[in-house]
């Protein structure tokens, strides 16, 4: 699996889309707002850049794009104004891979760019495709780098994945050289990001970045890998079944791997470049919906929430693997399952999340 060919959400706005089932990425955002407006703030007050140049890695598309930038501009702005300075001009780079549904985005931008620059002033965006596993950034050219439930893909699913037959990611039967697999491939890309991040940010220049992670030591914990291992029992039922070929699943592994706080902590304090002004873990319910009151029926049904919310991120991959004919049925199946584990105990994701300052 050529991981920067396949790895994307669902493009367009239709049902199945990503635009229309990023509600539980939504709800992260707006939980680490107060730590991103922080960063920001301090950024802003320290240095009082006259164009401030922003990138959201991993931007995907939909209205969680534009959220988080905007959010960001409208607080620079008001402390700005606040302060009796001009606004600084903004520039805003929106990354992800190639396969991102970046036609999406450009075709909603202009209404955004014209509602925006009529109450902050001047705005550019640029579209940025490309790994952040690598350099994509002029030198000392960003002042504030922003990324969201991107930086657990890796850049390739880990070598030396054989012994993982029945799985589809780490879990609790893999074997220990499997966990560590998947553990090394997170070491090499996260800290390529980190150093590639450290040329591309200016000195006093801030990241923040969340992290799926888990609260756990244990890379196999259940807070982590359950909801694929939930998917890989919907398989498995097809493999038994004559559905899906024996030999595609078994090499079938998502590139993905969910840390700890410590081993992100670790990993900065590593690279050496960044001081860690937040670390902070969180929780979100699977279902989006689950805390909402006064639902329409159509979004009381947890299992299919979630469902259709992990059919909109892992879709691609299972494409790319299996092919479209069976995409259905699998989310159909998966949602049976969702749904009976989600009536028996509690469903989370964890969310680590780490602010940072460049290193002067």
């Amino acid at each position: 699996m050529e991981v920067v060919q396949v790895l994307h959400m669902n493009g367009g706005t239709g049902d199945m889309s990503y635009a229309n089932n990023s509600l539980v990425q939504q709800k992260v955002i707006s939980m680490t707002k107060p730590i991103t407006e922080e960063a920001i703030t301090n950024l802003y007050c320290t240095s009082f850049p006259t164009t401030l140049s922003i990138a959201d890695l991993g931007c995907s598309s939909g209205p969680n794009t534009f959220y988080v930038v905007s959010e960001l501009i409208k607080e620079v702005h008001n402390i700005s104004k606040k302060l009796g300075r001009k606004s600084p001009e903004y520039q805003v780079f929106l990354n992800d891979l190639p396969g991102n549904d970046f036609n999406t985005i450009f075709r909603s931008l202009s209404s955004f760019h014209e509602k925006l620059e009529k109450h902050v002033g001047p705005c550019f965006f640029t579209g940025v495709p490309g790994s952040f596993y690598g350099r994509i950034f002029p030198t000392k050219s960003l002042h504030f780098v922003h990324a969201s439930y991107s930086l657990q893909w890796l850049s390739q699913v880990p070598e030396g994945l054989e012994g993982n037959k029945g799985n589809i990611y780490m879990a609790t039967n893999s074997p220990q050289n499997v966990l560590r697999a998947y553990y090394d491939q997170f070491q090499k890309d996260f800290s390529m990001f980190l150093e590639c991040r450290s040329v591309e940010l200016v000195a006093g220049g801030r990241m923040v970045l969340t992290l799926l992670g888990r609260r756990s030591e244990d890379p196999s914990s259940k807070e982590c890998c359950y909801i694929w291992e939930l998917l890989a029992m919907a398989l498995n039922d097809m493999v038994t079944e004559g559905i899906i070929e024996e030999e595609k699943f078994n090499s079938f592994n998502i590139p993905q791997y969910t840390p700890s706080a410590g081993e992100v902590k670790y990993e900065v304090e590593k690279q050496g470049c960044f001081t860690i002004d937040r670390l902070e873990v969180s929780e979100v319910n699977w279902d989006a919906y689950a805390d909402e009151y006064n639902l329409d029926e159509g979004f009381k049904d947890g299992g299919y929430n979630v469902a259709k919310c992990m059919r909109a991120v892992a879709e691609p991959l299972l494409v790319s693997q299996f092919g479209e004919e069976i995409i259905d049925e699998v989310f159909s199946r998966y949602k049976e399952i969702i749904t009976d584990r989600m009536s028996k105990e509690k469903t989370e994701f964890v969310n680590v999340i780490v602010s940072v300052t460049r290193n002067a």
